[in-house]
């Protein structure tokens, strides 16, 4: 079952029309970010069970059906895509879990963790918003922060601070004893917003 649902997800994401490069090759963006994604939980959590690996795989699944354009473009548009998505997410996985054969309960886990249901409190959905914003640091910061260039140091301090909240004391260790790569660029901005 979870091999099957393993490679539904992978499926899904393969579809996904938009690419990134990696290594001189091009690669569907939701897929390389699944597999990142599962790489970085092998490394913080190499004893996360097979539900938490499911979760983690299909944080972003088919992500670009649901655009941050069908939303306002304000701060409140915003939040209404990002909670749009978490359920957008966590529903499409439980389908595919279905089709493997998961319980009501296995698929009602996975659901909680990919919506980030109670979070901070839920340590499923925690690990699933540790290892996204692991990923986020060491694969995409770097690539946001050249997308952005009108942006100052205090807004930059801001958004590595928000994403420092968000993350667990057991991903922050991780982040400091050095356990991933950080943006060299960035390097002395995020030890200084986090300080």
């Amino acid at each position: 079952m979870f091999n099957k649902v393993i490679t539904l997800i992978d499926e899904a994401n393969n579809q996904d029309p938009n690419t990134e490069q990696h290594n001189g090759e091009s690669f569907p963006k939701e897929y390389l970010y699944s597999q990142r994604m599962s790489e970085m939980l092998t490394r913080f959590k190499p004893d996360a069970d097979e539900l938490m690996q499911i979760a983690v795989r299909a944080q972003h699944i088919q992500r670009w059906k649901s655009p941050r354009s069908d939303f306002e473009m304000n701060k409140q548009g915003y939040h209404q895509w990002r909670s749009a998505l978490y359920i957008f997410h966590a529903s499409l996985v439980v389908e595919l879990m279905k089709q493997a054969g998961f319980s009501d309960t296995d698929q009602n886990r996975v659901y909680n963790a990919v919506a980030k249901k109670d979070i901070k409190r839920n340590l499923d959905s925690q690990l699933v918003e540790d290892v996204a914003s692991l990923v986020f640091i060491e694969h995409y910061m770097l690539g946001f922060a050249n997308a952005k260039p009108d942006y100052n140091e205090e807004k930059w301090m801001g958004i590595i601070r928000r994403t420092w909240q968000k993350m667990s004391d057991e991903a922050h260790e991780f982040v400091l004893t050095g356990k991933i790569t950080l943006p060299a660029p960035l390097v002395g901005l995020i030890h200084k917003a986090v300080a």
